[in-house]
């Protein structure tokens, strides 16, 4: 026994030696051929015998990536040839792989800066002068905080100014604006070279060229300006006069910028005043500028258009007189400069004359309108909304619909004006415009009242083919406020046809006609006799209660009860009977209603449900008492541990049924507790201590209860949202514990060495995995499971499988139950199939070898990246199972943290003898790969190859939604 563990030990010391050269190889490697980038490229550029050839090695270095390391030897190489070459499309090349090479992480590009102005100043060709200026422009951004660098930068951009390239002033304008600061004024050199110019700051210097020859470089010039603006650089008023100037250039580049730099200035001095050109009149800054971007929004360029268009929207402190001029295309005479009384008096009395009626006209006011004259407001902003509104280009349409919606948020006046010009837009051939102009009357539908013709046309976009349309419209009809009960009656009409031409609207409908009646209560009541076809003498015969038509009418009418204590009286006995129906079957849009001389069982269960709605802060508490409880577990095997699991698990499971707020978090910890409960059955004493032949029973529960801890923690980690790092570490601690029991049950039932060395190196890399991705969260981790392991490492490491085996299974049943910590809010990801519903005993019949497609409609709530993740499952009977990838343009966002899905899946099978069931649910599909934190890349790819391979493996899926049976009924094909 002695000699084989003294054997043992020198085999441990071996192979622990051997390990040590074959770790520091690889490493002197990498050392020893990072300097060889520099090599071949010196080498390559000499064999090139013409500028062609070395041009082409330039162009095929590009491609290659260089390390932080070479990086300074490959910028001397090419230095070296730039200075020798003659041809400028070479020095061009090199000159733009400087710049490349700068932005390298890892590498200071200040070293570089003295050679490349060196060469700046010396090189001749335009072209070439202005790539090393983009390369200085590219080494000052990486070099932020280098105040001498910038400074010595920005004098180079200033003695280059002058130059005659438009392109060398471009660049030099870019730098000023990157670059540029108002700490330190600038000098710029004259042409003579001899004299120096006053200090100048940086702004003047810059407009000096919003009056350049070449529009490239005036557009450059307002860029620069923008970029001053967007580092934080308050910019001075004085340029807000060129700015307008430039309204009116002839090239469309410098208008866009331009527009852009008045809506700047305009933001920054909205109360300033401004003289009106050609009058002696003043007005506030932000008043000139919207005028001056309204007449834009009748420019030549429909790029222009779009953001004059879009920049209105965003100017709301403009005055109220300017803002509804947009919408009449006359020229208002408020608009004018009106004279008072007694100035018109004073002027008649200078003329020595009142009118005597002997001359005609002589009474006629003496100046004419004119509208280039003394307007307050530029003609071009008289009806610039309207012109917007009629644009041929259904971008410009689009852009003027969001930008009235942004006004008239702010300004319920103007919301109440404005009302006819979207409405109109509800007739527009584009959809996209329809489906924006519904959008932005519902979010100013609280300052608005809808009246009998303009809902008329509004109502009449229910005929529309697009779904999205016709749901967007009945959302709006959800928030929109109506005048007479003749708009009510009017909107139930064309809802109902829209129900009768469009079956699948049905959910959507009766939504709608649920606000309409809570919100129109006074309204329903007089249409009451009439909806609900009752009569003051005689019975009427009872409708039918599986009609969408009966049940859309009803929905209304208790809504609108809810509110008005007087209706119920106009119910007839069925009514109320269809009420009891209803009120069970669709709970989420029938009210409670309290009626005279009926049971109120109804009332009680409200009462606690309100109670209990407002208790949220002691079902929080209940939640961290019960998770402090279980807490006070040291390991799995204390005695009634089980029982506690179980009580606390029953418990969470219940309160996340009654607090829908706090369902995610309460089901997420049920599930982990759930997890180690079942963890602990399997460790249970009397498994372990008996032969496997005598407990296989036993065993293979142990064996499935282990692969259900696999899938728990699978959906704790991918169905759940809002999960902190500490939390995924604890999920992939338990999976550990999983997977440990696993390789431990495999090991009591299969005979010999060779099946477990695969499973214990797949498992040792995994736990290496969890070391490199959870460094941080180590701390909270002590005797844990996995702390042990990381421990017990080098020793695992060198044991043989059995050995290992043997210290899991002591690791395991030592190890301390981690107490789990919540975040602040955990959501669920769920998912419910609206269509179809699975009531219908109607099979769909089709024949055999052909396809029948069925309409999916499903509502999603917090799923992360659905397009990706979310699949639909078909099962049919004999087993088979499809699954099907929805389109992306099939989801749609109606709003945070909602995904509406509509799609269609296409069923095909052999002929059946009768109809059968088929089940489908939504699938939520999953990659370890994607996992919420992805392994870090290591640097040294060699020597971690295999690491991640067996966690990326792991793909499965999890069911998203509970599935929905539907009848079909493949025929056989007629002979």
């Amino acid at each position: 026994m002695a000699a084989h563990l003294k054997k043992r030990v020198y085999e441990e010391f071996s192979k622990v030696v051997q390990q040590q050269p074959h770790e520091e190889v690889p490493a002197k490697k990498l050392r020893l051929t990072k300097p060889s980038k520099s090599a071949a490229l010196h080498i390559d550029l000499c064999k090139a015998t013409n500028p062609t050839d070395a041009l082409q090695y330039l162009l095929s270095f590009a491609r290659k990536p260089v390390e932080a390391e070479s990086v300074e030897g490959v910028v001397r190489i090419l230095l070296e040839h730039y200075y020798k070459e003659v041809d400028n499309s070479v020095r061009l090349k090199i000159a733009s792989l400087l710049g490349l090479l700068s932005k390298t992480p890892g590498f200071s590009p200040d070293c570089v800066v003295d050679d490349v102005i060196s060469t700046l100043n010396n090189d001749k060709s335009n072209q070439v002068l202005a790539q090393l200026l983009d390369t200085l422009l590219v080494i000052g951004t990486q070099l932020p905080e280098n105040t001498a660098v910038t400074q010595r930068l920005i004098e180079v951009a200033c003695k280059h100014l002058n130059s005659t390239y438009f392109g060398v002033r471009n660049k030099c304008l870019q730098l000023l604006g990157c670059l540029g600061t108002v700490d330190k004024p600038l000098t710029k050199e004259s042409e003579a070279g001899t004299s120096v110019a006053p200090l100048r700051d940086v702004q003047s210097l810059i407009s000096d060229y919003f009056g350049d020859q070449d529009p490239r470089v005036r557009t450059a010039s307002i860029k620069a300006m923008l970029q001053l603006h967007g580092r934080g650089m308050k910019l001075q008023q004085t340029a807000y006069s060129q700015a307008c100037k430039l309204l009116n250039d002839d090239y469309e580049q410098v208008r866009s910028a331009a527009v852009q730099m008045v809506w700047v200035l305009s933001q920054l001095y909205p109360e300033s005043i401004v003289p009106i050109p050609s009058s002696n009149e003043e007005i506030r800054l932000i008043d000139d500028s919207f005028g001056k971007i309204c007449h834009m929004v009748s420019d030549g360029s429909w790029m222009v258009r779009v953001q004059a268009a879009k920049l209105l929207g965003s100017m709301q402190q403009v005055s109220p007189h300017f803002l509804e001029q947009t919408l009449d295309k006359k020229l208002m005479s408020d608009l004018r400069r009106k004279r008072t009384a007694h100035e018109r008096a004073k002027e008649l009395y200078a003329s020595g004359e009142f009118s005597s009626g002997r001359k005609w006209a002589d009474d006629a006011p003496k100046e004419k309108v004119d509208t280039s004259g003394v307007n307050l407001i530029d003609s071009g902003a008289c009806g610039a909304f309207v012109h917007g509104l009629e644009d041929e280009m259904y971008e410009v349409r689009i852009a003027a619909v969001e930008a009235l919606c942004s006004l008239a948020q702010s300004s319920p006046s103007f919301a109440e004006k404005c009302l006819d010009f979207l409405v109109d837009m509800f007739n527009d051939e584009i959809e996209e415009v329809r489906l924006q102009s519904i959008h932005a009357l519902r979010q100013i539908s609280t300052h608005i009242t809808l009246r009998e013709d303009q809902l008329d046309t509004v109502l009449a976009v229910l005929e529309d083919s697009s779904r999205d349309i016709r749901e967007a419209l009945h959302e709006l009809l959800c928030y929109t406020n109506v005048s007479t009960k003749e708009c009510i009656q009017l909107a139930l009409l064309e809802l109902l046809k829209n129900l009768t031409k469009y079956p699948t609207d049905r959910n959507s409908v009766w939504k709608c006609l649920k606000f309409l009646g809570s919100r129109h209560p006074t309204l329903v009541l007089p249409s009451v006799p009439e909806l609900l076809s009752t009569h003051p003498y005689f019975d009427t015969p009872e409708p039918d209660m599986d009609d969408p038509a009966y049940i859309a009418v009803l929905v209304l009418v208790f809504n609108a009860a809810k509110s008005c204590p007087t209706m119920p009286a106009l119910f007839s006995d069925h009514t109320f009977r269809h009420y009891a129906y209803l009120r069970d079957s669709l709970s989420h849009l029938v009210p409670h209603l309290r009626l005279p001389g009926r049971k109120q069982t109804a009332v009680l269960g409200s009462e606690l449900s309100e109670v209990g709605s407002g208790s949220l802060e002691s079902a929080q508490q209940f939640l961290q008492e019960s998770l402090a409880r279980v807490s006070t577990l040291q390991n799995l095997d204390s005695p009634g541990a089980q029982d506690l699991l179980d009580f606390t698990i029953r418990d969470l499971q219940r309160l996340g049924e009654l607090q829908t707020e706090l369902a995610g978090s309460a089901d997420f910890c049920a599930t982990y507790l759930h997890c180690q409960l079942l963890l602990m059955k399997a460790l249970q004493e009397k498994l372990w201590n008996m032969a496997v032949p005598l407990c296989l029973k036993q065993n293979a529960m142990a064996s499935t209860a282990a692969q259900q801890i696999l899938e728990e923690t699978y959906k704790l980690e991918f169905l759940y949202s809002g999960l902190e790092t500490r939390q995924v570490a604890t999920i992939h601690n338990v999976r550990l514990q999983a997977k440990a029991l696993q390789l431990i049950l495999t090991a009591r039932t299969k005979r010999g060495v060779e099946p477990l060395i695969g499973l214990c190196e797949k498992f040792l890399q995994e736990v290496e995995l969890f070391q490199r991705l959870f460094m941080t969260e180590l701390p909270h981790f002590q005797d844990s499971f996995v702390e042990k392991l990381l421990e017990l490492m080098p020793r695992l490491v060198a044991c043989k499988p059995l050995d290992l085996v043997k210290i899991l299974q002591t690791t395991l049943r030592q190890s301390r139950f981690i107490h789990l910590k919540l975040p602040e809010q955990i959501h669920r990801a769920s998912a419910t199939i609206i269509e179809p519903t699975g009531e219908s005993d109607n099979p769909l019949r089709f024949t055999s070898g052909l396809v029948v497609a069925l309409d999916i409609d499903a509502t999603l709530e917090h799923v992360q990246d659905p397009q990706t993740t979310v699949k639909v499952q078909v099962l049919y009977p004999d087993g088979q199972s499809h699954i099907i990838h929805p389109k992306p343009g099939d989801f749609r966002t109606p709003g945070p943290g909602r995904v509406r899905l509509i799609t269609q899946v296409y069923l095909s099978h052999s002929a059946w003898t009768e109809p059968c069931q088929i089940e489908v649910r939504l699938l939520l599909a999953y990659s370890s790969s994607s996992s919420k934190l992805a392994a870090p890349k290591p640097a040294w790819n060699e020597s971690t190859e295999g690491l991640p391979t067996s966690e990326s493996s792991v793909e499965g899926t999890i069911n998203l939604s509970k599935p929905v049976k539907v009848f079909i009924m493949p025929k056989p094909a007629r002979r």
